[in-house]
């Protein structure tokens, strides 16, 4: 029963994205060319309810589902942060997907947002295969 809430904090999330047209490339592509504001009208409400929400959520002590809050504790900039942004913005800004819309974009069956999906899973493996490496 522990996967209820973050399976509804994930479907919320899903939905939220479909509906501010965040799983749509062309959308994102418009936005970030400065020819479509509508998604900064999404993200400024994301930002007021974060300014507002976290600080009352913590207020809480604890989270209501779950034993404690897992917050980070680092607050450095390393060169595998730097790069990870890095690729993250060129990917976001070269066909206009990052993760959470590109997951939530698979419903749609869009071979383009599948072949993003492998292409990033598959960086992911790398990754994992490099930092095994002795």
């Amino acid at each position: 029963m522990h996967f209820i809430a973050p399976l509804l904090a994930g479907l919320l999330f899903a939905l939220g994205l479909g509906l501010a047209g965040m799983t749509v490339p062309s959308r994102v592509l418009a936005f970030l060319e400065f020819r479509d504001p509508a998604l900064l009208l999404t993200m400024g409400a994301a930002v007021v309810v974060t300014f507002v929400g976290f600080p009352l959520v913590l207020r809480r002590g604890r989270p209501l589902l779950g034993p404690k809050f897992y917050l980070p504790t680092r607050s450095d900039l390393d060169r595998p942060l730097v790069v990870g942004a890095a690729l993250f913005g060129l990917g976001w800004g070269l066909v206009g997907l990052c993760p959470g819309p590109a997951l939530t974009g698979l419903v749609a069956g869009d071979p383009r947002q599948w072949l993003f999906v492998a292409a990033m899973l598959a960086g992911m493996a790398l990754h994992r295969w490099i930092e095994r490496r002795p």
